[in-house]
């Protein structure tokens, strides 16, 4: 059998809603709503960790971050552990990962270095746009060297800390702040920003490897914070016409009282944010166009999706993490495979966890999934089987797990905690109802689910013998 190739395009931080296939009708992504129409949106897909590590290093593995033992952030990725390019590797398949990977932290090393390959053949890491000396900064210095000092969104504060600790003077020019909360325009030209970068070299390595089966991660950072993106994709939105959050009476009388998101940062950062979404959808155009070109369409499932979201307002918060509402673990979820794809352009919306992608990937291309694996595949959706989906999908931090039903998300905390929100009456989460007798039926069926997930989930070690 020909095993088809595996493409993935993998923003950073983009929540279910940033796309006018889910029914946004504000932000533009016609080529990612194309690529819904040519294939299957999943528009329940949950991730299992609000915060970037852990959650990559789930979706990538096909396992929880409490089984990983990566709960948090900050916690490298072991070299040895199985993900999806060793898991391949044995059936002919050539691997590579452009742009963030995020699986060692990223401020406080030599990003010159030589990374980890986790499985992949090919690496060209860049977690960050423009602060390290990694590949993107050198894709730049090839390109555009007199560009160079114009590319850099800011540096860390974590990574401003352990240079001065370590006496790193890496000569890098950054902006005098890392913007956080307004739109920005791109310092440089178009062409040469972080997601251009990703898809100019994912394109060039499908080109150059159209003749075997290949894995290919598109890892872009946008619409991670900070905003920034080319003038012309800014020039897309009118911030005054951009639906922001409503608020719940008490929660808008505390934005008036201490400032806290203002009307017009509010509009700013939805402006930047919407922006960098169009960015990248314009680039995956490109991508797929030269996969067309390549005659690569009809033999490679392609997967969009993202490893968290963003508050963006919501809760007066911007960012991502505790307590993990939709807006934050809810994220898009599109797959295309033009060969085997029953009744494209379907929406399925039963609901479905991140680390389901790799079980599904390994049945495309006819691998066993192995049995430590925790997802379950989602090839009978692809096929149009019946397919319900998942009862709950969970989402696990250091300290505190969450169960997402149809109805409920239920919080429960290692001191005790407990908090459900009921999702039709509350959509944003802002009303804790688990002390509320009212829902007292509802909070004990959301402790059951939980318990049957956890066990449902467990993968003991194999016994060699009885005893």
């Amino acid at each position: 059998m020909r095993r088809p190739n595996i493409l993935i395009l993998y923003t950073d931080q983009q929540r279910w809603d940033a796309l006018g296939a889910s029914g946004n009708t504000e932000i533009r992504t016609p080529h990612l709503d194309n690529l819904a129409r040519a294939g299957l949106h999943f528009n329940r897909y949950f991730v299992q960790n609000p915060v970037c590590m852990p959650s990559r290093a789930s979706f990538l593995t096909g396992r929880y971050p409490s089984t990983l033992g990566i709960t948090h952030m900050g916690v490298p990725v072991p070299s040895g552990t199985m993900t999806l390019p060793r898991l391949l590797h044995n059936y002919g398949y050539i691997s590579a990962n452009i742009g963030k990977l995020h699986f060692l932290p990223h401020a406080n090393r030599d990003h010159r270095a030589v990374h980890p390959d986790y499985g992949f053949d090919h690496l060209e890491i860049s977690d960050e746009p423009g602060c390290y000396a990694d590949a993107y900064r050198a894709w730049v210095g090839v390109k555009a060297p007199d560009q160079l000092d114009h590319v850099s969104v800011g540096l860390p504060p974590a990574t401003a800390v352990w240079q001065r600790a370590m006496g790193v003077r890496d000569g890098i020019r950054h902006p005098a702040e890392r913007f956080e909360k307004r739109a920005v325009a791109f310092g440089s030209r178009s062409e040469l920003t972080h997601t251009a970068f990703v898809a100019e070299q994912t394109i060039e390595f499908i080109q150059r490897h159209r003749h075997r089966p290949f894995l290919c991660i598109a890892g872009f950072y946008s619409p991670h914070s900070p905003w920034i993106a080319p003038q012309e994709f800014l020039d897309l939105y009118d911030p005054r016409a951009l639906t922001i959050p409503a608020y719940p009476p008490e929660v808008e009388a505390r934005r008036q009282t201490t400032g806290q998101c203002s009307e017009a940062e509010l509009r700013s950062a939805r402006q930047g944010y919407y922006a960098m979404v169009s960015e990248v959808d314009h680039h995956v155009g490109r991508i797929l166009k030269a996969l067309g070109d390549a005659g690569l369409d009809e033999d490679t499932v392609v997967v969009f999706t993202s490893d968290h979201g963003e508050w963006l307002g919501e809760h007066l918060r911007y960012g991502k993490g505790y307590p993990g509402p939709d807006c934050v673990t809810r994220v898009p979820l599109l797959i295309r495979w033009t060969s085997a794809l029953a009744a494209p352009g379907r929406t399925v919306s039963g609901i479905v966890e991140a680390l389901d992608v790799v079980p599904t990937l390994l049945e495309c291309a006819g691998v066993p999934v192995p049995g430590e694996l925790q997802g379950r595949s989602l090839l009978p959706a692809l096929r149009n089987e019946p397919f319900a989906g998942r009862t709950s999908a969970l989402t696990e931090n250091r300290g505190w797990k969450a169960i997402r039903t149809g109805g409920f998300r239920y919080i429960c905390e290692s001191d005790g905690k407990e908090s459900l929100y009921d999702l039709e009456r509350d959509p944003a989460e802002y009303v804790n109802v688990a002390m509320d007798q009212s829902y007292a039926s509802a909070l004990a069926e959301c402790r059951a689910e939980m318990l049957r997930h956890l066990l449902e989930a467990e993968r003991p070690l194999p016994r060699i013998w009885p005893y």
